[in-house]
């Protein structure tokens, strides 16, 4: 029971739980049935030698905790007589989605209604009370005598539900995925809370479509409603009054603003329940990849092969999403993603290998698994990449890492997570986590990455979600566009996909879609060759909802002050419609020279497609993996630049970050406090 989000103690100390997702009408309960060798059963128990304590133990499992508890007491011997009833509306149709809630103990034990509204659990002999909820309706009561036997409750009547039924397509009248989130607007409204985080079909103040066509049971009340489909599409955004009892519509179509054609987007990273780490639905996962408009996402659960294509059938997505079959093969160290492979339904693991702590061996066992082949992709996760290339032991002493493994790999993840800091200018940061006293040093991932590309390491940068959940952290906060010969999900082939993939023609993005194209016609993670300099066409594109204010040209990894256009410094490169930014760039280059291109809305946020998510505070950001120009002709050769800071070592201490952080100019020096002063020195002074 380490997973469940609600749990409760009936009063006679029998434990229950509710199904992570509650629609899927699921309950457990545990209770003890006998103990002997002990007077009292508690949580720690201290045995004497040669001292034997036995406890019997029932588990159940039922179609709600309340049934499951029922079944529980059965098996102990309590006296119970079952309650069985029927939840209608005023048509007489059976209520699903209605919760009885059963009180006993501190906290009253949910129970289900069935597809047809019915209900039946055990309860114990005696009057009882049943509260009827369901989201949208006004609350009903049920009053009974529970006695021996089956107890017929009357059929309760609820009246209709407050609602909004949504008709969401795309431009030609087909229905799309997409997201709706919901905002109060009434003074004092409470906090909207559809169900858990883990699921696609109503989260916290969301809801996540296949299909667009939905309805969202509200209280009434006036709210705020915005419906959108991942940083390509249009939004729709309305204030709809729900009034109690009635439904309202909401219909619109979303339009596809931003021209990606000869691109797909793509998330390499993210889980679901197979993982058993979180516990996010896999058709959750599934409808939330399509509602954020992620075309190629491979399946990546932890530690096993796996497959989400039936599931992606199962809701009709197959036009929206392809997916291959891989892995998140993790451990202790380094975590790594590969695909594709086949599972074996059969075998542990599907068939999968195991994980080692040398990377180097776990990237070669992946390589080689299953037969190599010329598509199989290897990335690392959330690098520690201080630990893989500067110093493997974390000791504080620069040793080279695990030699060799940049060179074994793919790619590895510059970006996991809510973070927009590719242009940060240290390599660590210091911060206090919440509710702690002590500073903390963590690295800053993108920066070491440009350290490291400047000392000669090409390693494709990727940008995932790594996501766990559906509201918080799902999918859409960091992207890949990579090139495709299609523009059809259903026929992306990744075989053709792959030696993209591994020429580093990635753009990572939160959202603007980004092209960085030389003179010559070479893209992100090309070689190309220019004499005294080289020209950039850089062109930005943003949905409705989105903005940049800064183009950013780094040279070898270094912000290049006279290659920085902002709104401000330069409003006549700027742009209001979709085509944000549409420029030629001179890049003056006098010796060899990587080049990223960094689009950011450095003030902006993305509220309009998160909602009250955490992932509303990202900014708008994109940058294209280098290009690496030639411009002697002897062919490309690295700098060597540190930026400024040594390459980090494992096992900084927060002195020693800070001191490098006031060396840098990036940190006051905070003057140290005056020691006390003694009695002597407080007295007066006396002449000698």
């Amino acid at each position: 029971f380490t997973r469940f989000d609600s749990t409760g103690m009936a009063s006679d100390g029998v434990f229950w739980t509710d199904a992570i997702n509650p629609a899927h009408k699921c309950g457990y309960a545990l209770g003890t049935l006998n103990v002997t060798g002990i007077e009292k059963l508690e949580d720690t128990i201290a045995l004497k030698p040669q001292q034997e304590v036995v406890i019997s133990r029932f588990f159940a499992v039922g179609t709600s905790p309340a049934q499951a508890v029922g079944e529980v007491r059965a098996v102990k011997g309590v006296k119970l007589g079952s309650v069985t009833g029927q939840i209608v509306d005023t048509a007489g149709k059976g209520v699903s989605s209605a919760t009885i809630l059963v009180p006993d103990g501190p906290k009253s034990i949910p129970g289900y209604a069935d597809e047809n509204g019915k209900y039946s659990f055990k309860l114990p002999q005696g009057p009882v009370e049943l509260n009827i909820e369901d989201i949208g309706r006004t609350q009903a009561m049920i009053t009974a005598t529970v006695g021996e036997g089956t107890n017929q409750a009357p059929v309760t009547t609820l009246q209709p539900a407050s609602r909004i039924r949504f008709d969401i397509t795309d431009e030609s009248g087909k229905p799309i995925p997409c997201k709706a989130h919901f905002a109060p607007l009434d003074e004092g409204a409470p906090k909207l809370d559809f169900g858990p985080k883990w699921r696609a079909h109503g989260c916290v103040d969301q809801y996540m479509s296949e299909n667009g066509q939905f309805t969202q049971q509200l209280p009434p009340g006036k709210y705020r409603v915005v419906v959108v489909r991942g940083p390509e599409y249009s939004h729709l955004e309305q204030e709809v009054n729900v009034e109690a009892g009635k439904e309202s519509v909401f219909k619109g179509a979303l339009k596809r603003l931003v021209d990606t054609k000869g691109w797909i987007s793509a998330d390499f990273h993210n889980h679901s329940t197979p993982s058993g780490d979180n516990v996010c639905d896999i058709d959750g996962r599934v409808i939330n990849i399509a509602a954020e408009h992620l075309e190629f996402a491979p399946t990546t659960e932890h530690n096993r092969f796996y497959d989400w294509e039936p599931t992606i059938k199962a809701l009709g997505l197959e036009a929206f999403i392809k997916t291959v079959k891989g892995i998140e093969l993790t451990g202790s160290r380094q975590h790594i993603n590969a695909f594709p492979f086949e599972p074996e339904p059969l075998k542990q693991n599907g068939g999968a290998p195991d994980w080692n702590d040398d990377p180097r061996i776990t990237v070669l066992s992946l390589r080689r698994w299953q037969g190599e082949r010329a598509d199989r992709w290897i990335q690392f996760n959330h690098p520690d990449l201080s630990n893989m290339f500067i110093d493997r032991n974390s000791d504080g002493i620069a040793d080279g890492g695990f030699v060799g493994v940049g060179s074994m790999i793919d790619g590895a993840e510059s970006q996991n997570g809510a973070g927009t800091d590719i242009l940060s200018d240290s390599p660590f940061r210091l911060s206090r986590p919440a509710g702690s006293l002590a500073m903390k040093v963590s690295a800053i991932r993108e920066f070491v990455w440009r350290q490291l590309l400047n000392q000669g390491l090409r390693v494709t940068a990727v940008g995932v979600a790594d996501a766990h959940s559906v509201y918080g952290n799902g999918v859409g906060c960091w992207r890949c566009y990579l090139p495709s010969s299609t523009d059809e999900p259903a026929k992306i082939d990744w075989a053709e996909l792959a030696p993209h993939a591994k020429a580093g023609h990635l753009v990572l993005s939160t959202g603007p879609f980004l092209e960085v194209t030389t003179q010559n016609g070479k893209i992100a993670g090309d070689d190309d060759r220019s004499t005294g300099g080289i020209d950039l066409k850089v062109r930005v594109q943003c949905t409705d909802w989105m903005n940049i204010d800064r183009v950013q040209v780094l040279v070898n990894s270094r912000p290049d002050p006279k290659l920085n256009f902002t709104r401000e410094s330069h409003p006549q490169m700027f742009k209001d419609g979709v085509v944000k930014f549409d420029e030629k760039i001179h890049v003056p280059l006098q010796h060899d020279a990587h080049l990223i291109v960094v689009a950011i809305d450095e003030d902006g946020d993305q509220k309009t497609c998160y909602g009250t998510s955490d992932y509303g505070k990202i900014r708008p950001c994109a940058y294209n993996n280098p290009i690496y120009v030639d411009a002697d002709g002897n062919g490309f050769t690295p700098n060597g630049d540190n930026l400024g800071f040594e390459l980090p070592k494992g096992g900084m201490k927060v002195d020693e970050a800070k001191e490098k952080l006031i060396k840098a100019g990036l940190m006051k020096d905070e003057p140290k406090p005056a020691s006390p002063a003694s009695a002597s020195d407080l007295g007066p002074k006396k002449k000698k």
